[in-house]
């Protein structure tokens, strides 16, 4: 069980869509808009953590088509949300980000999200720590997937609304947003390069 937490630790707090993008609304947007956005990304991860549970992501993933059509539509989606957090705050007029990702935007991710399937495909297909007992041990795996997924969530979304409150130069702050979304946008093109 230790191993299974560790293995959640680690694969949940490295850079990812979830995160990075937590970071970025919490630096464009605050703590408001953030932890709409979190507990979206919350729901759509439970979500994804039922597909892969119960057997329909294998499924739908095993349809040629599907897998490229999800990580362009992911692709494309974070590309727009990486826009949305560069460029809140900035005096551009043909970008307008006057509404903040919310809940929804954080539920949408998740369903599109390669690694939300990843992730939750180790957590549930590995580490077995109670054989005979399958139905307790992906009961305790959720628990503790959850006891660990929120407090990191929230630590990004914090680090992301300290850059915010210091009250930075606006040239600053707008590097600083634009940074966000270019790490996010750079994993998007690591994955969309490993599936090619």
């Amino acid at each position: 069980m230790l191993e299974f937490a560790a293995a959640v630790f680690f694969l949940i707090v490295t850079p990812g869509p979830g995160v990075l993008s937590t970071a970025g609304v919490g630096s464009a947007f605050g703590y408001r808009a953030g932890l709409a956005y979190v507990a979206g990304l919350w729901a759509g991860n439970n979500l994804v953590a039922g597909l892969v549970i119960s057997g329909i992501a294998a499924a739908a993933l095993a349809v040629p088509w599907l897998r490229p059509v999800l990580l362009f539509a992911s692709a494309g989606y974070l590309m727009w949300l990486g826009v949305k957090i560069a460029f809140a705050g900035a005096r551009i007029a043909f970008i307008h980000p006057e509404r903040a990702p919310g809940f929804w935007n954080g539920l949408a991710l998740q369903p599109i999200n390669p690694k939300a399937y990843a992730v939750n495909t180790a957590f549930f297909s590995g580490f077995a720590f109670m054989p005979g007992a399958l139905a307790s041990e992906t009961a305790l795996k959720l628990l503790i997937m959850n006891a660990i997924w929120v407090p990191i969530h929230l630590a990004w979304l914090a680090a992301g609304v300290l850059l915010r409150r210091l009250d930075l130069a606006p040239p600053v702050q707008r590097a600083i947003n634009m940074a966000m979304a270019a790490a996010m946008l750079a994993v998007v093109a690591i994955a969309v390069a490993a599936q090619l």
